[in-house]
């Protein structure tokens, strides 16, 4: 425990879009203190100087990487690094005691043989990663509440995952018909300069990008499968629009019983993600809008059945930097220190 007798926390990774959400979420928790910030290019950097609108709210300097220190001061780490860095500190970290939140993708798969055809990244971490937890909370809450390593997923799959879980759950769709058409704001992007994310780009346009190789997928599928209890196939495609976040999925699968209606879906639905605080399934005929979870960790889901094709289209929003990020890490956070899974969490987006 910290001074504060709240428990301290670190964030590795600092000045990227899911660090600085970490730290606007973590900083109004009530349970945790944020004793260190890590970084490489921002490392020496007061905080404030990356971020001035947290000027007021915030006297730390980013600090090199230290694992050693890290350890000694942090109780509870997260690693918001890109692809193929978490791997290599956090097996030391977990030696040490910490509890590791990882927002990359190193850790979110069963079977690393996958993760190095996709990643293009080797691995020597093996033990380390088969312990590894995937912290989506509305299918593995009891496996996170238990976990020392969990690897958060991506902001796609969260969105995908909580469309298609009911319909895989519970044997209703035929699940190789099931596509996945997803589109996210530029900040999904990253704060990194890309030429794809420049205003004179992305502004007045919408494209896809990854068609048919978006990393993406195969983490979605490894889901289905585990859900479906065979190998499922799916085909994602994502796209780019010209807003900052936010990410709407629209899910597409061939029902088994084409008898069911629209109400039968909601109904089940419901009963499936009563327990689940974050998940909204909106009522008969009720399409779910970005812009009505961004700022919260919430997923508003819509559903709607055409009859004239077998189909049921499930519409999934979220905001990609915090149910699809950071939101979602603090959600884990909470379930593996025995706290309440909503704690220091923004329950009502911004609107308009």
């Amino acid at each position: 425990m910290s001074d504060s007798g709240r428990v301290p926390v670190g964030i590795v990774g600092a000045s990227g879009y899911g660090g600085v959400q970490l730290v606007r979420l973590l900083m109004d928790h009530p349970e945790v203190e944020i004793v260190y910030l890590g970084g490489k290019g921002s490392a020496g950097k007061s905080f404030s100087d990356i971020y001035p609108h947290l000027g007021d709210a915030t006297n730390l300097v980013v600090e090199p990487v230290d694992v050693g220190a890290i350890a000694e001061r942090c109780q509870a780490v997260f690693l918001s690094l890109p692809n193929g860095l978490a791997c290599k500190i956090a097996p030391e970290l977990l030696a040490k005691g910490c509890k590791v939140l990882d927002l990359s993708a190193d850790y979110r798969f069963a079977n690393l043989e996958t993760y190095q055809d996709w990643y293009k990244i080797e691995r020597t971490d093996r033990d380390v990663a088969a312990k590894a937890v995937y912290g989506l909370p509305e299918l593995y809450g009891e496996r996170i509440k238990e976990a020392q390593l969990v690897g958060c997923p991506g902001c796609y799959p969260t969105a995908s995952l909580l469309a298609l879980t009911p319909l895989l759950k519970q044997g209703i769709i035929i699940p190789e018909t099931a596509i996945i058409d997803a589109k996210s704001g530029t900040s999904g992007g990253g704060r990194e300069a890309k030429t794809n994310l420049l205003l004179a780009e992305a502004d007045s346009s919408l494209g896809p990008y990854g068609v048919a190789r978006h990393r993406h997928t195969p983490e979605i599928e490894q889901i289905c499968s585990d859900l479906a209890s065979h190998e499922v196939r799916v085909q994602f495609t994502p796209h780019l629009i010209p807003m900052i976040r936010g990410i709407l999925a629209t899910v597409y699968a061939t029902l088994r019983d084409p008898g069911l209606v629209r109400e039968d879906l909601v109904t089940i639905y419901k009963v499936f993600y009563r327990n689940s605080p974050w998940v909204t399934v909106l009522p008969n005929g009720v399409y779910p809008q970005t812009k009505w979870v961004l700022g919260s960790n919430k997923c508003s889901i819509g559903i709607e059945v055409d009859q004239r094709t077998d189909r049921v289209i499930v519409m999934s929003a979220i905001d990609n930097l915090l149910k699809g990020q950071a939101g979602q890490a603090v959600q884990c956070l909470n379930l593996m220190m025995g706290w309440d899974e909503t704690l220091g969490l923004p329950k009502l987006g911004f609107y308009p």
